[in-house]
């Protein structure tokens, strides 16, 4: 089984998020090639797990349908980028500004449970972000040259109370996300 942990955005943010790619859609131009990510799909992953055997994902939505000892908050994307930081652009994100050291507390502990699990979590340094689209193609300065001098400003906000495991499920016509479990926030 295919999985994740995410944090869920409501229909204000992924409204709010559609309405950002339209904006960097026309800043873009067609001389850079994206495919953006479904309103619908919009998420903030915390943990990406990828193949796990039936019988630890079994355990995983046990570990994740307990409460989480963090209180609900408000996170706030500010800013937009890209990722990685060199070489060609594969990913064009708005990252979190206000609420992103809570994010990362959450993605600490929900991290604790996966690792007591057995599991592997991945150690490079945590961006709490969400996707909007994934370069097709497009030069990396010509990318730069677009979104350079992007001031922060707030783009979307959004009230986080849970986290999520999903079973990632793909196809010809996408991926598509089953809710396993969610660790609510007290």
């Amino acid at each position: 089984m295919r999985l994740f942990v995410a944090l869920d955005l409501d229909d204000a943010a992924r409204e709010a998020l559609k309405s950002e790619q339209r904006r960097l859609a026309s800043r873009l131009g067609d001389r850079i090639s994206l495919k953006w990510v479904r309103q619908d799909q919009a998420h903030l992953t915390l943990t990406f797990l990828g193949e796990v055997p039936d019988a630890t994902a079994a355990s995983l939505v046990d570990a994740f349908s307990r409460a989480l000892p963090i209180a609900p908050f408000d996170v706030t994307f500010d800013r937009v980028g890209i990722f990685p930081p060199r070489g060609e652009p594969r990913i064009l994100w708005v990252g979190a500004g206000a609420g992103a050291a809570d994010v990362s507390r959450v993605n600490g502990e929900c991290a604790l449970r996966i690792r007591r699990l057995g599991l592997a979590v991945e150690d490079r340094p945590f961006h709490p972000h969400v996707t909007l689209g994934r370069f097709r193609a497009g030069h990396r300065g010509e990318v730069e040259r677009a979104i350079d001098g992007e001031a922060r400003r707030p783009i979307a906000t959004v009230h986080i109370d849970h986290a999520t495991l999903y079973q990632s499920r793909l196809s010809s016509a996408g991926p598509s996300y089953v809710a396993l479990a969610h660790a609510t926030l007290t």
